[in-house]
């Protein structure tokens, strides 16, 4: 299996759960169907592309290398002339998370890679406001699985917050498959359709893991080029 991982960070990420229009709430992580979104967007998928569904059997792990602060902006929305009515929208602030996909299709891993990179659509972290803060640091894996990656990879937090954690502990969450010893969950995060009129989810297993900082290499990455099959990027 061939891995690539991929660090998000902006100055605001929010990745919806089950949400009313009154309140838009998110995820304290990443979720796969947002990362998904993502990837389609980046490769030029359109929300009714049927090529979208596929990118369900990508394996999937996120690590939690960063924890956010939780932020609940409102807006005053006109619902229809001299009607108004408020939303609250929650958000993760200054987050790092360190996702990790993962394929026996190599060249899929390598067509995400250069996509991301190179990307047809606007990439956002979970709503359209959230931009990356900066080009997306992705690095490529052979014969590793996402967990396996992410159990070794350097922390990615910044300097200050590395200083100031308390924590020994960074957490992962991943496809229930690429985690069996643990006990697993189901969520509603598998993409049926991203279809305006029709947006649907099925439900996924996952597992949830932990790694100890000890045995990784502190320290802050900076963005720098990858290289994949198509020359660097």
């Amino acid at each position: 299996m061939k891995t690539l991982t991929i660090k998000l960070t902006a100055p605001l990420q929010s990745y919806g759960n089950e949400a009313s229009f009154t309140r838009r709430t998110t995820n304290d992580y990443p979720t796969k169907s947002a990362v998904i979104g993502m990837v389609a967007a980046a490769l030029g998928y359109r929300r009714s592309d049927e090529r979208i569904v596929a990118l369900n059997d990508l394996g999937f792990a996120v690590r939690i290398d960063q924890v956010g602060r939780n932020l609940t902006d409102f807006q005053t929305v006109e619902w229809k002339k001299d009607t108004r009515k408020i939303t609250y929208r929650d958000y993760i602030q200054d987050a790092v998370f360190v996702v990790a996909l993962g394929s026996d299709d190599s060249q899929l891993i390598e067509k995400i890679n250069v996509a991301l990179h190179h990307p047809h659509f606007q990439l956002f972290l979970g709503r359209r406001s959230n931009v990356p803060a900066g080009p997306l640091v992705t690095q490529e894996f052979s014969d590793e699985t996402p967990v396996a990656v992410l159990e070794q990879l350097p922390w990615q937090a910044n300097r200050r917050y590395q200083k100031r954690s308390k924590s020994h502990r960074l957490e992962i969450v991943a496809d229930a498959s690429l985690i069996s010893d643990k006990q697993s969950a189901m969520v509603k995060d598998r993409v049926v359709s991203f279809d305006q009129r029709d947006r649907r989810y099925g439900f996924r297993a996952i597992a949830r893991t932990t790694v100890d900082l000890t045995n990784l290499n502190s320290q802050e990455s900076e963005p720098e080029t990858t290289h994949d099959a198509f020359g660097a990027i």
